[in-house]
């Protein structure tokens, strides 16, 4: 009865398109499930997301779950996730992708589940990291340690895509790694939200190779061409 009353008083809405969830709808409505644009990238090895760590960054494996469009399903739920603090997002996206995830003989060898640091100024101005619930529900369902003390962000940065090439190459040492010899010949598998120029996870992977031994790869929710 109370549950009914407060969905009345305030109605859930769906992340994708703003329209009233049925009492049996999570998150998304099925209308936007099924108009879900999935990039099947843990269907090819080599996929684009793949290749454009091509002589940058040596990886596994790299793969996005859906396609991030301009006016499009997924950067409306990205924008709830990252600014009307719809955390449900990314454990929603987390909770579906992991599904293909378990099929990859690639990250079965992974330990840690490491997210992309936010500097903690940018993290106490938001509340949370945005990709903190995609990478628990992953490790979840994977059954790997979620891992967010290894990798730090030492320097405060604007948005990416607002940069020109060269601040974008600031990026490269905005991050630092703090490790101990437990983490010796570990397979790092590295999350972010979207993958754009792909700078930041060059970065953070960069860093975590540091650790003597250590194996990445990556992981994030959407994919966005550049």
């Amino acid at each position: 009865m109370l549950r009914a009353l407060f969905n009345l008083l305030f109605p859930k809405t769906c992340n994708g398109c703003d329209g009233l969830l049925l009492e049996s709808e999570d998150v998304v409505c099925t209308a936007c499930r099924h108009d879900m644009p999935f990039t099947l990238h843990h269907l090819n090895p080599e996929n684009e997301a793949y290749k454009k760590f091509y002589g940058r960054l040596p990886v596994e494996h790299v793969s996005a779950f859906v396609y991030f469009h301009k006016e499009g399903i997924v950067q409306q739920m990205i924008h709830n996730l990252k600014y009307r603090k719809q955390q449900e997002v990314a454990r929603f996206l987390g909770e579906w992708y992991v599904h293909d995830l378990k099929t990859l003989e690639t990250l079965q060898s992974v330990t840690d589940i490491i997210p992309v640091p936010m500097h903690p100024k940018k993290l106490r101005q938001r509340g949370y990291n945005q990709v903190t619930q995609f990478g628990k529900a992953l490790a979840t369902g994977l059954g790997k340690n979620y891992n967010e003390g290894i990798l730090v962000k030492t320097v405060h940065t604007k948005t990416q895509t607002k940069k020109n090439l060269a601040a974008r190459a600031a990026i490269a040492t905005a991050f630092g790694v703090n490790y101990t010899e437990a983490d010796h010949n570990k397979h790092f598998l590295l999350i972010d939200d979207v993958i754009t120029t792909g700078s930041t996870l060059e970065a953070c992977g960069r860093e975590l190779l540091k650790v003597p031994g250590a194996r990445v790869s990556i992981v994030t929710m959407a994919y966005a061409h550049s």
